[in-house]
């Protein structure tokens, strides 16, 4: 699996497997296991997502090295704040059954319940999650549909800049100010929902496009975030999906072809992370 190498030198898998909407129990844990059986390597998660338990099992049952997989999870809106924060990592820990984490993520910056002082509660968040990292838990620390004003607020306070965003990335939604922005920062660009949560596959381009690569409409997408030097993160719980997910790095679009993507219409795109209800 190539890799990107973030600000403080760590190494991440180029390509991801996203366990969103994924349940817990028999279903995340045959897909886990079964993406790490078809050679992922680094595996996404969160606290919200309410499956770190059978995604941990996945892992501990693979008979794959923990260092050899990359781990990621993230902080839910409700544990913002310093104190919440640290008792939700040693949550999350417990939950997947290891000692560390490669990458902690603030899952949202501006949730409902701490809206009128998100960036005290962010201040907070970071400031637990840095002693995580200074003390040798947590591998890197970053942070999931941030915008540009809740990363300038949060550079405000913070002692070590996120060497992650991880926002809603696939065609038609490429979000270049931001994009722009982070990489100023050398922050890495990961991209949640890269088909679009599946609008991608009625795009009347993606498909011509797939035909003309012989490739699926998921692999075409998929190429376009590498071409981007994104991180896709495809979930999926069929095993001939999750398979064929891995195999993008054979072929390239042509710049001509990325353009167009950049372009198409009708993707599902990123939530306003200030107004969302939750």
């Amino acid at each position: 699996m190539e890799t990107y190498t973030l600000s403080n030198g760590v190494t991440i898998p180029k390509l991801g497997f996203g366990t969103w909407q994924i349940p817990d129990g028999d279903e995340a844990y045959q897909a886990v296991s079964h993406a790490l059986k078809e050679g992922y390597t680094h595996i996404d998660t969160a606290q919200a997502y309410k499956n770190e338990e059978s995604v941990g099992r996945a892992i501990a049952d693979s008979g794959i090295s923990r260092k050899d997989i990359f781990l990621t999870t993230k902080v839910w809106n409700s544990n913002h704040s310093y104190d919440l924060a640290k008792a939700s990592i040693e949550e999350s820990l417990k939950k997947l059954g290891v000692s560390y984490l490669d990458l902690l993520l603030i899952h949202w910056p501006n949730p409902k319940a701490f809206r009128d002082n998100w960036r005290e509660a962010n201040a907070g968040t970071w400031k637990a999650m840095e002693e995580y990292y200074k003390a040798g838990k947590i591998r890197a620390i970053g942070v999931s549909n941030f915008m540009e004003h809740h990363l300038e607020a949060l550079f405000e306070t913070a002692e070590i800049k996120p060497m992650v965003n991880q926002i809603l990335l696939a065609p038609g939604c490429s979000q270049d100010d931001l994009v722009a922005f982070c990489r100023k920062h050398d922050i890495l660009l990961e991209a949640y929902s890269p088909l679009g949560t599946g609008s991608i596959f009625s795009n009347d381009l993606a498909n011509q496009l797939a035909e003309k690569y012989g490739k699926t409409v998921a692999q075409v997408a998929l190429r376009w975030s590498l071409q981007k030097e994104f991180l896709p993160l495809p979930k999926s719980v069929t095993p001939k999906n999750i398979t064929s997910n891995l195999e993008i790095f054979d072929f390239v679009l042509s710049d001509e072809d990325e353009d167009k993507l950049d372009k198409v219409q009708g993707v599902v795109g990123q939530k306003d992370p200030d107004s969302v209800e939750f």
